[in-house]
Parts: C-alpha cells; structure tokens; sequence
C-alpha cells in the first residue's frame, strides 16, 4: 500500500513510526532540519549559501518561531513529523526525543535542507543499486578533511554520505545527480576514501555500514548532516537537528528540484 507523505508525517507525529526515512515515499522530497535561535539564524543562512553542496535550502521558517512551514506540504508540524531529533546545548549532543514539543521557543528559526534519498530515486530508475536501500540500513555518513567555507561561528569539515559502484556506474552516478543541485548534486569524490580523511570505510560516523562488492569503489556525496559538524562548532546554547537517516518527507515533488 503506497502511503503519502502527509500520512506518514501523521504516523510519525503519533509515535507509529520512529525509524529512517529512506526509501519511503517515492518521488517525494525529504529534508535535513536544523534549528537554531534567532540570533545565529543570519550566520547560518549565510554557511549555506557558502556551502550549497552540503546545505542546499529548500524552506525555512517565515519568521521566529514559525514551525508549519506551509510552503512545504500540508499542515507540517516540524515539532512532531521527524522520526526523531538531537538536541544540542553548546555544541554538545545531550538528547536524542521523538518529538520537540516540550522544547520549541518563540525565537527559534528552522531550516530545512536538500537530502541525498531524494536522488535515491532517479538512481534507482536509472537501474543502479542504491546500496542502503537493497540491504534495508540508514546510509552511511562519514566525517571528512574538506573544509567548509564559515560564517560566523559556523565551521566545520563537510559530512559525505556513501553508496559503492563500478566505475562506470559511478560515472553515470555523476551524469544522474548532476540534474539535482538542490538536493547535494553530484557526488565529491569516489575511489579512495583515505584522499577526503576517511580511515575506515566499514565504520561509518552516522547510519550504518554496506557491503562494498568486488569491482567496486565507493562513492561519496556532500551530506545534510554537515550542519550538525558546523553546530559543534559554533557552540550555540541551543540547537535541534534531524538525527541522521530520519529525515522531513515533505509533499514537494522530486521532479520539481531537476534542473533539466
């Protein structure tokens, strides 16, 4: 039974599903969430736009304490429709809740970002394995050396996600995502993982590890989690994030965000 993502963000907002979100809701646009006070709102809008790779913006708050979010789909509550969130306080990750209620203020300003399982889809047609979804995991995250550009307090080397190809399926990987800037674009790098800082390829830092055939290399894309690395960073007294993989599935059409 095909579900809409106005009914799943019901099902979340209930507590009845609290688990990633990807591969869910096909053809649909999922979002990364960052929320900060306003008094580094400006900042940060000013890291994504420096960084557009990592953090393309697809909506965010109308004003302070805004958290519907109408441009977006249909009666959003970003409060409650996020299998769960991480709660920051001074850059440290002291809490992960299903539902931000309790703690949403009238001077906290959302931004929502451009994720990697919106483009999921146009691999997945192109017939290319989308490696976390065949094996049913969270895709795996990975902390690299490649500096983003910062803004005020905002800093902080990019997080890539991960899918393994063949060579010339990477390639078309490349050709395919290129078509999709709002949601991270093409991939960064693929080949050795050592040349963007990472050591170990089985262990990710966020989601969870895939199986790498023979033949095949890994190829990494720019992640939404990247914020979460820039938070740290910047060391506001209060921050909500998306955990990683669980993601606002918005009522935007995939297709709306191609470029060709």
């Amino acid at each position: 039974m095909t579900i809409t993502p106005y009914q799943l963000r019901q099902k979340i907002r209930n507590g009845n599903m609290t688990t990633n979100t990807s591969g869910l809701c096909s053809g649909f646009v999922q979002g990364n969430l960052c929320i900060l006070p306003q008094d580094y709102a400006n900042d940060f809008l000013r890291f994504c736009h420096l960084n557009p790779k990592p953090c393309p913006i697809i909506g965010m708050s109308e004003s302070p304490g805004d958290f519907r979010l109408k441009s977006l789909g249909q009666d959003i509550d970003l409060r409650t429709d996020i299998p769960q969130y991480k709660l920051f306080e001074n850059g440290q990750n002291v809490a992960q809740v299903n539902n931000i209620e309790q703690f949403w203020r009238d001077d906290l300003v959302a931004f929502v970002l451009g994720c990697s399982f919106s483009f999921e889809e146009a691999l997945l047609a192109d017939g290319l394995d989308v490696r976390n979804l065949s094996e049913r995991v969270n895709v795996p995250m990975y902390r690299t050396n490649i500096a983003c550009q910062p803004a005020g307090p905002f800093a902080g080397n990019m997080v890539v996600s991960m899918r393994p190809y063949k060579p010339a399926d990477a390639i078309r990987a490349v050709q395919i995502c290129s078509r999709f800037p709002s949601v991270h674009g093409a991939p960064i790098h693929f080949g050795d993982p050592a040349a963007i800082g990472i050591n170990d390829i089985a262990t990710p830092d966020f989601g969870d590890s895939v199986t790498i055939n023979a033949g095949e290399v890994p190829v990494f894309w720019a992640c939404g989690v990247t914020p979460q690395v820039a938070v740290e960073q910047a060391k506001p007294d209060f921050c909500i994030t998306h955990a990683p993989g669980c993601m606002l599935v918005t009522d935007l059409n995939n297709s709306k965000l191609s470029i060709l």
